[in-house]
């Protein structure tokens, strides 16, 4: 009687996926993670830390203390500041002004430069007097009108917000002009508008399409730059209200005692780094992925 032998095939482990992705574009696996834990952290700030508001004197100035970490109740896992503040909860808390300035001020300054720019590179004569104002927005320093406009119109968030976007428009209209100076003389453009085809449909079906992936990585870019120009204006009090935990204002609120307790410092600036590097992480990623001569060596 025959027999008949079975051979199992061996199974072959599946390629691709975010396995592939992950060893193909290391920096947006990398940034992005990190980034996503800062929203997490940001997110759910009352639930994971205290209220950074409160004063208590008699524990001003306290070290660190990571034996009972995640003991309820705990204000100096982080240690405490000279109102005897819990730096754990003013961190955490910090996270969520640090990114909504930078993902407000990059949507806004994306949107608007986005429109401008399509307006300046598609009509000449749009080009001729948008760009001379926006050369005159380059030609002050961004911090400096930062902080005037501040110094006129008060402190607060959304002044704040407005006080950084408006710098950063002129960045986004001349990135979106060159696109658009470049994609529109190409032949499917000619013919779009020999056919008789109107100047918006082919802005918004040929045009812009082509301006996604370069503002992508500028709104990276933008987002960083936005958090880092915050925690300079809050350092330097013309930023956020003091009594906000901001990072900015937490880190100059303890350069008076960084010789007696450098510990005050040392956690918004190490978050204030860890989620620029994230953003710029992200960013240099996508750059690489979105270019097609760099896609193609990866």
């Amino acid at each position: 009687m025959a027999t008949t032998a079975t051979v199992e095939t061996p199974l072959i482990p599946m390629r691709g996926g975010f396995g592939r992705f992950s060893r193909r574009n290391p920096t947006i696996v990398i940034g992005g993670a990190m980034l996503l834990i800062m929203v997490f952290v940001a997110t759910f700030a009352p639930w994971i830390s205290g209220d950074p508001f409160t004063v208590s004197p008699v524990d001003r100035l306290m070290p660190p203390s990571f034996a009972d970490f995640f003991a309820a109740g705990k204000i100096d896992r982080f240690g405490t500041d000279n109102l005897g503040r819990d730096i754990f909860a003013r961190t955490v808390h910090g996270t969520r002004i640090s990114l909504m300035v930078g993902i407000t001020v990059a949507t806004l300054a994306t949107a608007i430069g986005l429109a401008i720019g399509l307006a300046a590179g598609y009509f000449r004569l749009v080009d001729a007097i948008v760009m001379r104002v926006m050369d005159a927005l380059m030609a002050i320093p961004s911090i400096l009108l930062a902080i005037a406009m501040v110094a006129l119109t008060g402190g607060g968030i959304g002044i704040v917000i407005i006080a950084i976007t408006v710098p950063d428009i002129p960045r986004v209209v001349r990135l979106v002009r060159s696109v658009v100076l470049t994609v529109r003389e190409r032949p499917y453009i000619d013919a779009a508008i020999s056919v008789g085809s109107p100047s918006q449909k082919i802005i918004l079906r040929h045009i812009l399409p082509s301006t996604v992936g370069p503002l992508i990585v500028q709104a990276t870019y933008l987002c960083a730059s936005a958090i880092l120009t915050e925690a300079g204006l809050s350092f330097l009090g013309a930023g956020v209200p003091p009594e906000i935990p901001t990072w900015g204002n937490m880190i100059a609120q303890s350069r008076l005692f960084l010789a007696r307790a450098p510990w005050t410092i040392f956690a918004p600036g190490i978050c204030l780094a860890l989620v620029v590097l994230s953003i710029n992480l992200l960013g240099d990623g996508l750059r690489d992925r979105l270019d097609p001569r760099l896609a193609r060596r990866m």
